[in-house]
């Protein structure tokens, strides 16, 4: 659970730092909507994505938290954007991309969160800024600078089994500075079925991760370097015996800034090796017996990736400029087919994307009340060496062997927007814009199975492309800041999950471009301090997201889109009860979603409460609680095709100590 946070601070960021926006830092107030947390209130929540659904605008594909759901299920969404295991929305740590090379998932367990300055989650289109994978907007991750490092040790044990141990700590000689982040965390978990329906195979999401970042800054006489390099592993439960999965992430990246005069740039490199494994099984009706169904016994993946930006201002106008490029290549290694005791086929999958664009960003205020942002970009996409390989491992024969044709694209892209001010208390803002996605190399070649639902890949999947609008106005006025902002979107190709056929032990679905969905919704924030002793935030989004045309299977036109609820709201109240004493409370609420393309499964709505409370000891000292889920509500999180309902994490209750030293 997270503390409260101003939404007008992208001040903090650093003098010169590659945004969301890609615009000057902190030169203006960026056309659009763009929301900034504080660090300390994402390094105080159970979870990295936990602290972000502060904003009603995000969303994982499901209701679960990061520390309960399967990797796969961790791709993120902003505005009801089509969620799904790929992200349509771009994530990056001080400019890196988190999300995974072969899946576009997000690992949200290996961001260092007690490193974090703070999050810039920037709503709509971010394709102009930032090209593939920004479709639906852009979460900007900002790590503190190395040279402020302080040294903390975080406690914490909980109900679940649940314990965690992080620790940061650093030191700063004259120009050269040193930072460690580590952490450890392990719970029993909990089971996702109710006791009714749990049958003997059933177990609860247990997990547990391990995460080693360290930080190497120095200062030259007219360059900084800052060398980055993190480890993160992890094993998960996935509720029976059987299925287990595992992740092991290493990245490596450098990052020069520098000035030239007035103007300043910026270069990044970076390389990002992944693995990952999954067993799945079938489980009998009664839920007392399972038989292996997939052992993906590795997906091996590697992206390398470049970036040069360049900021100044000539003539009364803010620019940026650049390029960047990322290389991915990816497999998955499976058997399938149990019979008899033994897997009786291997499947080799994957395939090679490279992505690359330049971008030019423009901002100019011709008078104290008017500001424009205009931006433009080009991508180049290409897809290669795709391959489907299956063997019977009985006869060692070839069952199958697809080799996909390669592929070239270019995507132009842009961004208009403009700010009012009339009055010193109101700004209105507009913007239209363009973005795209490319499919990533699991949506192209990897069939998936989960429960009695498998799902074909669709190697001549094509890019998705978005068109939007958003409209808006702000108010400041003392210790009052409230926001209104209406949006529409077209999204073109929307690559899904369609159902082909479905019996009662059955569903056969393919990933499929559908035509077009219409995302058009509204979003509103206010925030209040009353003295120093008080701060409240609510928001909520309400989103209307459709399927409005759909050649592949007619039957969709006009129903919902999967996991994406019309209405979410959020609130959070924060009382400085003493100098040493303060208590947190926030609310997430979600209407009713549907859990398939046909909209026959209905999740029901939820909502939870949180409550923390932090007690100071000493200066060095402080005692916290945390309870998750007040109440104890059931939160549907998945549905299958039987109607077996799985829930999201019932009452936790975690408590700890933080020493700084």
């Amino acid at each position: 659970m997270a503390s409260p946070v101003r939404g007008d601070e992208p001040a903090r960021l650093a003098p010169f730092a590659v945004n969301a926006t890609r615009s000057t830092p902190g030169a203006s107030d960026s056309p659009g909507e763009t929301r900034w947390m504080a660090g300390t209130s994402l390094s105080e929540a159970s979870a990295l994505d936990e602290a972000l659904r502060l904003d009603p605008a995000f969303s994982l594909f499901r209701r679960t938290s990061s520390l309960g759901a399967n990797p796969t299920a961790q791709g993120v969404s902003l505005r009801g954007i089509g969620p799904s295991g790929a992200s349509r929305t771009l994530v990056l740590l001080d400019g890196v991309p988190l999300n995974d090379p072969f899946g576009g998932w997000i690992a949200w367990t290996q961001v260092p969160t007690l490193a974090l300055a703070g999050a810039e989650i920037r709503h709509g289109g971010g394709s102009a800024a930032w090209g593939n994978a920004a479709l639906g907007g852009t979460i900007a991750l900002y790590n503190q600078p190395v040279a402020n490092s302080q040294r903390e040790l975080r406690l914490e044990a909980g109900t679940l089994d649940t314990a965690s141990a992080i620790l940061t700590t650093g030191i700063s000689r004259e120009k050269t500075a040193v930072r460690i982040d580590a952490k450890q965390f392990s719970t029993a978990g909990y089971h996702p079925l109710p006791s009714s329906d749990r049958g003997q195979v059933d177990q609860p999401l247990d997990s547990s991760h391990r995460l080693l970042q360290a930080q190497l800054a120095h200062d030259f006489d007219r360059v900084s370097a800052r060398l980055t390099w993190r480890h993160f592993d992890e094993e998960r439960g996935n509720g029976t015996a059987l299925q287990r999965n595992a992740s092991r992430i290493d990245t490596v990246a450098l990052t020069l800034r520098g000035r030239i005069t007035a103007d300043s740039w910026q270069a990044t490199l970076y390389r990002q090796g992944q693995n990952f494994s999954s067993f799945f099984s079938a489980v009998d009706q009664e839920r007392n017996s399972e038989i292996p169904a997939n052992n993906q016994s590795a997906v091996p993946s590697d992206s390398i990736g470049a970036g040069l930006t360049y900021a100044g201002e000539r003539a009364g106008i803010r620019f940026t400029t650049g390029i960047d490029y990322r290389q991915v290549s990816g497999e998955t290694r499976e058997d399938y087919l149990f019979t008899n005791g033994n897997f009786t086929r291997r499947r080799f999958a994957g395939g090679e994307q490279v992505l690359g664009g330049a971008f030019l960003s423009m901002e100019h205020n011709p008078n104290a009340k008017w500001s424009a942002l205009v931006q433009i970009r080009i991508d180049h996409w290409s897809l290669d060496n795709g391959h489907r390989r299956e063997f019977n491992t009985i006869t060692n024969s070839t069952t199958r062997d697809e080799q996909s044709p390669a592929r070239r694209g270019v995507e132009p892209h842009g961004t208009v927007a403009m700010t009012w001010q009339p009055h010193e208390s109101w700004t209105l803002h507009g913007s239209a814009y363009t973005a795209f996605r490319v499919p990533t190399l699991n949506e192209l070649h990897r069939p998936f199975r989960v429960g009695n639902t498998i799902t074909e890949a669709n190697a001549a999947l094509t890019p998705e492309t978005l068109r939007g609008i958003d409209a808006g106005l702000t108010y400041r006025a003392g210790n009052t800041r409230a926001s209104l902002t209406g949006f529409a979107n077209h999204l073109d190709d929307a690559v899904a999950n369609i159902t082909l056929a479905s019996t009662p032990t059955l569903v056969t679905r393919q990933r499929l471009n559908v035509s077009r969905l219409r995302i058009r919704g509204v979003e509103g924030r206010i925030e209040r301090k009353a003295g120093s002793d008080l701060a409240f935030e609510a928001a909520f989004l309400y989103v209307d997201s459709r399927v409005v045309a759909a050649e592949v299977q007619p039957a969709l036109t006009g129903r919902r889109v999967a996991q994406v609820p019309q209405g979410t709201m959020t609130a959070r109240a924060r009382w400085q009860l003493r100098p040493t004493l303060q208590i947190t409370a926030q609310a997430r609420w979600t209407s009713a979603q549907f859990e398939d393309d046909e909209n026959k499964l209905t999740l029901a709505a939820a909502g939870t409460f949180d409550l923390a409370v932090e007690q100071r000891l000493t200066p060095a000292l402080t005692a916290t609680l945390a309870i998750e889920n007040v109440f104890d509500r059931a939160v549907p999180v998945a549905q299958s095709a039987g109607g077996l309902i799985s829930y999201a994490s019932p009452r936790s209750v975690r408590a700890g100590l933080r020493l700084k030293f």
